[in-house]
């Protein structure tokens, strides 16, 4: 299998493909994909999830947390390294918009996902081959998307208990495996 160039650079920075470590974590770029909120293909050579090592290592202790109480479910991986060409797009499509404070400005070194410290991730069921409903779509940018008012967002029937309960254990599983939670994106560790 040829890598992209994209991917062999990233090898050359010595990140690491997590399906080279654990082959059942689920791996399904966002930013490959025109689903996402740009509306753009913005990563048009890479279909691999690369980590920093020791976010790698750390990542499979979470599949392993996650499989040991729920054999049916698997990590989905919708973002992981992000090249800062690819976070520049993103930051200009935000910059001066409300919509700022969930993009990492590049001018100011970016943020963790271009250093290969940062995973967007959520919970596939493999019976169904669907993520688990968390009541806002991964690159939600707004306040549902939130993880300090969700019990405010369950009584005012924003989220649903289960969705609540969907998000608490995979922050659960990732906080586990010593991955912090950030508070404005339920995905984002």
């Amino acid at each position: 299998l040829t890598k992209s160039d994209t991917a062999l650079r990233l090898d050359s920075l010595g990140l690491v493909n997590i399906a080279d470590l654990d082959s059942t974590i689920a791996v399904s770029l966002l930013y490959a994909t025109s689903g996402n909120f740009t509306g753009e293909v913005l990563y048009d050579d890479l279909t691999e999830a690369y980590l920093h090592p020791e976010a790698a290592k750390a990542l499979v202790k979470a599949q392993a947390l996650l499989k040991a109480d729920h054999p049916g479910y698997t990590l989905n991986i919708y973002d992981a390294t992000r090249t800062m060409s690819v976070q520049r797009k993103m930051w200009d499509l935000v910059k001066g918009t409300s919509k700022n404070i969930y993009v990492s400005n590049p001018s100011r070194g970016g943020g963790l996902h271009n250093y290969g410290l940062a995973v967007d991730i959520s919970i596939l069921d493999t019976a169904t081959n669907m993520p688990l409903p968390m009541g806002t779509e991964v690159d939600h940018l707004g306040q549902e998307a939130h993880i300090t008012h969700e019990a405010q967002l369950v009584k005012n029937g924003v989220l649903t208990p289960q969705e609540k309960e969907n998000r608490e254990l995979l922050r659960k599983v990732m906080r586990g495996a010593g991955f912090r939670a950030l508070h404005s994106d339920w995905w984002h560790f």
